[in-house]
């Protein structure tokens, strides 16, 4: 059986997310599987996949910022936002400048209230969004504050008479969502637009360098734990390193002193174990989840 961990996988095309945690199970040999945060199908790249223990550190992960590469379409509008759903409606968008289009995603940047886009797992009275949608229902979500820090636009193609191709780099707080970035510009356009292509390149600090594909997983299989759950921890927060006296009263599910550390953060026993996810709040640092068994 596979060690507790993360694992960093470059999702394929075409793939749920929870297809990805049903392969990963049978390589790892285990049960206890999840993910930090859901990839559209049609979208490939970084998906944080936790083993064992480690799951219990996929709460923090799913909260991280993420960064993508995508294209969007400017002329088309699908019901999904994104090339999973049917056209439906088509606007010539061949006159549009460059500077134009570049206006438009500027204007989305920065902290900005997004309406998530319609066919979303965004629960409705206990029912998936996109379920509703696939009935024929409308569906209205209220906008949520996100923060989009990078809008790049990398390339604008005209390789077809009445489409345009933008090609884009967005760095984004959880929560957003880039097919929505596509349907708001082609909407300030005046001509739709959705996402054709997109990208996961990274989750808080685990990045595509380090992300391997089933097929490496499978190679590997039971072994595919990437990041052991004390070296994960490590990459993902802050650092304190208990004395053994602490670390038994943190084990134990007893506080610690607070040593002024923004947290959640990771504690760790005099050997390099990991101990307990910790935050501190009026001078006590108490552990979130606790790691190590006493």
């Amino acid at each position: 059986m596979s060690a507790d961990g993360l694992i960093v996988v470059d999702k394929p095309g075409g793939m749920t997310s929870h297809d990805v945690v049903a392969r990963i199970r049978r390589l790892a040999r285990t049960r206890r599987v999840g993910h930090g945060g859901t990839l559209d199908p049609m979208a490939t790249g970084v998906l944080v996949i936790g083993v064992g223990r480690a799951t219990r550190l996929l709460t923090y992960v799913i909260g991280a910022d993420k960064s993508y590469t995508a294209t969007i379409r400017l002329g088309q509008s699908t019901v999904t936002d994104d090339a999973e759903g049917d056209v439906i409606a088509t606007t010539p968008a061949g006159t549009l400048t460059d500077e134009a289009v570049r206006a438009a995603l500027s204007a989305l940047t920065g902290e900005i209230d997004q309406v998530p886009s319609a066919v979303s797992a965004i629960k409705i009275n206990g029912e998936r969004a996109y379920k509703r949608v696939r009935k024929g229902e409308s569906v209205d979500l209220p906008a949520r504050r996100v923060t989009i820090s990078r809008l790049d636009v990398l390339a604008i193609r005209r390789d077809r008479p009445d489409v345009l191709d933008v090609d884009v780099d967005v760095a984004c707080s959880t929560g957003t969502y880039v097919r929505a970035i596509a349907r708001d510009a082609g909407l300030a356009l005046a001509v739709g637009g959705h996402l054709t292509a997109l990208r996961r390149t990274a989750v808080g600090g685990f990045t595509l360098a380090e992300a391997a594909t089933l097929d490496e997983l499978a190679d590997r299989a039971p072994d595919v734990v990437g990041l052991p759950l004390a070296v994960a921890a490590d990459r993902f927060f802050p650092r304190r390193d208990a004395t053994a006296e602490e670390a038994t009263t943190l084990s134990h599910g007893g506080p610690l002193d607070a040593v002024g550390l923004a947290g959640p953060y990771a504690v760790f026993d005099p050997a390099g174990r990991l101990i307990a996810i910790v935050s501190e709040r009026a001078g006590r640092a108490r552990a979130e989840i606790v790691l190590a068994p006493a």
